[in-house]
């Protein structure tokens, strides 16, 4: 999946001359917390903030600050093409909500945390009527196929599969299934020697 794919095309912007108050009534009336800066052109200039805003406000008001005080000049970005997993280690890695997307210096769009929490839940059909049952397997050839094997034969319908890290040769796996009881199958893994940490109808 490309970023172009997830994230917000012609974002409301504000202009380098804006004011701080501007900025954030901006923010409060759209319902957002990323601003990007641009020029009339609408090449990037910066990014800013909802929080970058309010800690500059009180300050803006009894000294000398403006709105290109705050504005961060060189932010990360990522291009329309580039995949959503790169934008997504980017916000996780530098701990931030948003980030513009550029294409020949111009800005595209932009994609936040938000963007990425949805895409990974339609993925992960959470929000959809489904079942899981979750399947601690150990590493060794043959292991997982079999297991999947079994919750097919025993009326599961896998929809995707998720997984958690390895540990001491053995590694969970959530089978996310569609709509199903899940005790018969359950009980067809522990038969096979599988531990069934958790399932859910």
């Amino acid at each position: 999946m490309k970023v172009c794919d997830l994230m917000i095309p012609e974002p409301i912007t504000v202009g380098e001359s804006a004011s701080i108050q501007d900025a954030i009534e901006t923010m409060k009336i759209n319902s957002i917390r990323h601003l990007p800066v641009v020029n009339k052109r609408k090449h990037l200039k910066g990014f800013i903030t909802l929080a970058d805003l309010k800690a500059g406000l009180l300050p803006s008001m009894i000294g000398d600050i403006s709105l290109a005080d705050l504005i961060i000049r060189d932010p990360i970005v990522v291009g329309p093409d580039d995949d959503v997993e790169i934008a997504a280690q980017l916000i996780y890695k530098h701990k931030i909500g948003g980030i513009p997307v550029v294409e020949d210096g111009k800005l595209a769009g932009i994609i936040t945390e938000t963007d990425i929490l949805r895409a990974f839940i339609d993925m992960m059909g959470i929000l959809t009527s489904s079942s899981r049952i979750d399947v601690v397997i150990e590493e060794k050839p043959g292991a997982f196929k079999k297991a999947a094997q079994i919750i097919e034969d025993s009326g599961g319908d896998v929809i995707n599969v998720g997984m958690a890290a390895r540990k001491r040769g053995k590694r969970t796996y959530y089978f996310r299934l569609s709509a199903c009881k899940t005790n018969s199958i359950r009980k067809a893994l522990e038969k096979e020697g599988f531990t069934v940490s958790a399932n859910m109808d």
